[in-house]
C-alpha cells in the first residue's frame, strides 16, 4: 500500500531557518528519539517565530517505506552525504548510509565506515540549504536526479531542513546548532602522527621516534595497531614484544612523543579474559534473537561484542578504559567498529540481532536500528572512559566508524585507502566532504594504507596531507616501510619541509580548530567558501581554504603544483612561503584582507614556549585593511573554558605607505606573553617586507 505523495508537515524548531518535517502528525509521534541532536529534545520542542519554510519536501510512503523529495532551482550544487568517495560535486551520486568495512573502496563505492544522512545544496544564487533526514537505519540519498534530493528509509523519520542562508558557511553553523561542535583537540593531535600495522615490539616504536629526531623531521605521535596486544585480547599487553608500555610511554614522553592505542570492539570469548569474564557478569553483550550472545569471529577468534546502547555497557567500558589509560597511554583508537564480522557475506552482525537500547534512544531494538550509530556510540564510551581517567586532559580519539554528531566525540579517518594517485587526489573531497557534514577533524592514510607508495606519490600525498587538519601517514601489514625517511633522501626532505610548515601553520590550525569548537566552522573548506556566488568555485576539488589561507595541490604525477593552472576566487590573494618552495609541496595564498599567525619550525608541539617569536603575515586588501585572530591556551585541559585564555584580534592598515598593525581587542584572562612580534607585509608577486616590532 502506498499513502498518496503530499507536502510533508512542518513545525519551527531550533532557530530562525530551521524547520522539522514529518510525513503526517502520527508519522511525528512514531519517528524514534536523535541520535544526531547534541539534545535531542530541541529536535521535538517548536520554537516561536513567524518564519516560514521556504522549501517544504513532498512524502509519499510505500509499505514500510518514507520517501522523501526536495526540488530545487536549476543550477543548484550538492554536497555533503559524509565520508563518500569521488567527486566533490555530489550530482549523479547516490549513497546509502550502512556503515561498511571498505578496505580498498573505489570512487563508486556507495557505503563506506560512516553514515551522514545530509545534503547541503548551494543555489544559483550563492545562498545555501540543509537537509538532515534524522534516521539511523540505512537510507538511499539519491542526487542522480538534477537539483532533487531523494531520500529513502524504512519506517517514520522527520526532515530537518536549515535556510536557505546567506552561504554555505551560515549552513555548517546552524547545523552545528543541532548536532554539536568537534570536542577542542588536545594541541599535540594537530602535530604529525606515525602509524603502522604494527610497530611490533617496544623496542621498534623507540627506534622509529628516535629516527624522527635524529632526522629533524616533526612528529608529535606514534600508534600501536593490534599486534601490541597479548593475541587480540582488548586491553592487554604482549608480554615479550610490549613487556613494559609505561616504560616506553615515559620514554616517548620524555622526547615529546605521544602513544595512542587500538581499541577493537571483538572481546575474544576466553574464560578467564578479564574482560569477557567481567562483560558476561555485567550482562553487556549484544543477544541474539532467541536471547543468546552473538558470537562472530574477529581478529581474536570468536568474539562477543558489547552493546553501546545500553548505559550500563558504556559504563563498563568507560571504566576499562580509564584503568587501561593508567598505563601511559595519550588516546586510543577505535577500529573495526561498524562493527565488522569476518567470514560473512554482510561482513557485519545480522539485523536481527537485539540491542538493549536506553529508553531515550530508541530502547530495545533490533541491529538494523542500530548499526550506524554503533561506532559512535562506542567512541563517545572510550572518549567518557578517557575524560574520567583525567580532568587535566582532553580525550583523544580516533573512529573508524561514525555517524553525523560522532565529532563530539572523536576524530576520523578515510579508511583503507589505496597506496595510488586516484586516491591521493580523492581524499581531497573526502575530507572536505566530511568537514560540510560536521567532521572537521579528519585525514587520510598519507602514502596509502594498501599497496606500496612510490617516492614521488608518498612526497606529493605528504606535502597536501600535511596542510589537513588531521595528518597521518598509515600502512597495511605487508607493505613495504612508509616512514618519511624510507623511499630516499629527496623525499625525505619534501617531508621534512612539507611538515615543518604544518608546524609553523599551527597558531592558525589551533586557532581554526577552536573555532569551529565554538561556531561550528568546517576547519578545511571548498574553495566555494570563498565567493559561492562564482559557479566556477564549485567543482573544485584539488584546492581547500584553511580560513583565508588558500592551498592549491597537484594530484598529476607529472605536474607540480607551480606548473598548474589554479582558478583563484575573486579579490585579492597573495602568494607566499616560508623559503620552502618544492615542485611537490602544494601552493599557498592568502586572502587579502588576512592576517596569518605563524609560528616557528617546531619539531614536536611541547617544543614551543609562550615567549617564542611570533610572526604575523599581512596581506592588505583593496582598502589597505587586514584582520586575523590569534587562540591561546595551556594546549590541554579545561582551563579555556573558565576563561584561561588569550584570543586577540588583529587589524592592519595603510596610511601613507606605512602599515601599522595593532590589538583591536582581546578575550579570555591571560596576559600576553613577552616575545618578539614579527610583522611581514605580503606586497604583489609574493614579496614580502619586513616589520620588527617588541
Amino acid at each position: 500500500m502506498a499513502a498518496p505523495v503530499g507536502e510533508m508537515v512542518w513545525v519551527p524548531i531550533l532557530e530562525e531557518g530551521v524547520f522539522r518535517f514529518d510525513a503526517s502528525g502520527d508519522a511525528r509521534s512514531a519517528a524514534g528519539p536523535s541520535l544526531s541532536f547534541v539534545e535531542p529534545r530541541r529536535r521535538e520542542e517548536p520554537r516561536e517565530g513567524g518564519d516560514r519554510p521556504a522549501v517544504v519536501p513532498a512524502c509519499e510512503v510505500v509499505g514500510n517505506v518514507q520517501k522523501v523529495v526536495i526540488k530545487l532551482p536549476s543550477g543548484t550544487s550538492f554536497y555533503g552525504t559524509g565520508e563518500a568517495s569521488g567527486p566533490l560535486e555530489r550530482t549523479g551520486k547516490r549513497v546509502f548510509t550502512w556503515n561498511t568495512d571498505a578496505w580498498g573502496f573505489g570512487p563508486g563505492t556507495t557505503s563506506l565506515y560512516q553514515s551522514h544522512p545530509w545534503v547541503l545544496a548551494v543555489l544559483p544564487d550563492g545562498k545555501a540549504f540543509g537537509v538532515l533526514a534524522d534516521t539511523t537505519r540505512r537510507c538511499e540519498i539519491d542526487l542522480r536526479q538534477e537539483c532533487t534530493i531523494k531520500f529513502s528509509a524504512p519506517s517514520a523519520y522527520p526532515i530537518i531542513n536549515f535556510g536557505p542562508y546567506n552561504s554555505p558557511a551560515e549552513v555548517t553553523m546552524s547545523l552545528s546548532h543541532a548536532i554539536g561542535t568537534v570536542a577542542m583537540p588536545p594541541k599535540w593531535s594537530l602535530g604529525y602522527h606515525q602509524c603502522r600495522w604494527s610497530y611490533d615490539s617496544s623496542e621498534k616504536v623507540r627506534k622509529v621516534v628516535r629516527t624522527f629526531r635524529e632526522k629533524g623531521i616533526p612528529c608529535d605521535v606514534i600508534w600501536m595497531d593490534i599486534d601490541y596486544m597479548d593475541g587480540f585480547r582488548c586491553f592487554t599487553f604482549d608480554g615479550n614484544r610490549f613487556p613494559d608500555p609505561k616504560s616506553m610511554a615515559d620514554d616517548l614522553h620524555s622526547i615529546g612523543c605521544k602513544s595512542i592505542w587500538m581499541l577493537d570492539p571483538g572481546i575474544k570469548k576466553e574464560k578467564g579474559y578479564f574482560v569477557y569474564e567481567s562483560g558476561s557478569e555485567t550482562d553487556v553483550w549484544i543477544k541474539k534473537a532467541d536471547g543468546s550472545p552473538f558470537i562472530g569471529e574477529v581478529w581474536p577468534g570468536d568474539c562477543v561484542f558489547p552493546d553501546f546502547t545500553c548505559e550500563r555497557t558504556r559504563t563498563w567500558w568507560a571504566s576499562l578504559v580509564r584503568d587501561f589509560v593508567s598505563n601511559g597511554v595519550d588516546g586510543i583508537w577505535n577500529d573495526m567498529n561498524e562493527p565488522a564480522v569476518f567470514k560473512t557475506t554482510t561482513k557485519t552482525m545480522p539485523e536481527s540481532n537485539i540491542h538493549r537500547g536506553d529508553a531515550d534512544i530508541g530502547g530495545v531494538q533490533n541491529h538494523s536500528y542500530y548499526h550506524n550509530v554503533y561506532g559512535m556510540l562506542m567512541a563517545r564510551s572510550t572518549y567518557e572512559g578517557m575524560a574520567m581517567s583525567s580532568t587535566d586532559k582532553r580525550p583523544f580519539v580516533l573512529t573508524r566508524a561514525g555517524f553525523i554528531g560522532s565529532q563530539r566525540y572523536a576524530a576520523t579517518w578515510t579508511g583503507d585507502n589505496l597506496s595510488n594517485w586516484e586516491h591521493m587526489h580523492m581524499s581531497l573531497p573526502m575530507v572536505l566532504q566530511l568537514g560540510l557534514s560536521g567532521q572537521p577533524l579528519s585525514g587520510p592514510d598519507i602514502g596509502g594504507f594498501a599497496g606500496n607508495a612510490t617516492p614521488k606519490l608518498f612526497g606529493r600525498w605528504m606535502g597536501v596531507g600535511a596542510l589537513f587538519p588531521f595528518s597521518r601517514g598509515h600502512s597495511e601489514t605487508g607493505s613495504i616501510d612508509h616512514e618519511p625517511w624510507s623511499f630516499g633522501e629527496e623525499c625525505e626532505e619534501v617531508c621534512r619541509l612539507a611538515l615543518l610548515r604544518r608546524y609553523r601553520l599551527l597558531p592558525h590550525i589551533y586557532t581554526l580548530f577552536y573555532l569551529s569548537h565554538k561556531k561550528g566552522a568546517p576547519v578545511a573548506a571548498p574553495l566555494f567558501f570563498a565567493d559561492s556566488q562564482d559557479p566556477e568555485l564549485r567543482k573544485i576539488e584539488t584546492s581547500f581554504l584553511l580560513g583565508p589561507l588558500l592551498i592549491c595541490a597537484s594530484t598529476s604525477p607529472d605536474k607540480g603544483a607551480h606548473e598548474c593552472a589554479h582558478k583563484l576566487p575573486k579579490g585579492v590573494w597573495s602568494r607566499f612561503d616560508f623559503g620552502d618552495s618544492h615542485p611537490d609541496l602544494p601552493v599557498m595564498y592568502l586572502q587579502g584582507g588576512a592576517i596569518l599567525p605563524v609560528g616557528l619550525p617546531i619539531k614536536h608541539v611541547g617544543e614551543a614556549s609562550l615567549e617564542d617569536d611570533l610572526t604575523l603575515i599581512v596581506s592588505l586588501d583593496e582598502n589597505g585593511k587586514a584582520e586575523g585572530v590569534l587562540f591561546e591556551d595551556a594546549g590541554d585541559g579545561y582551563g579555556f573554558t573558565q576563561g584561561n585564555y588569550l584570543l586577540t584580534y588583529y587589524v592592519a592598515q595603510v596610511h601613507s605607505s606605512v602599515v601599522s598593525v595593532k590589538v583591536l581587542k582581546t578575550e579570555g584572562s591571560w596576559n600576553r606573553p613577552k616575545r618578539n612580534l614579527n610583522i611581514s607585509i605580503l606586497l604583489g608577486g609574493g614579496a614580502m617586507g619586513f616589520n620588527d616590532f617588541l
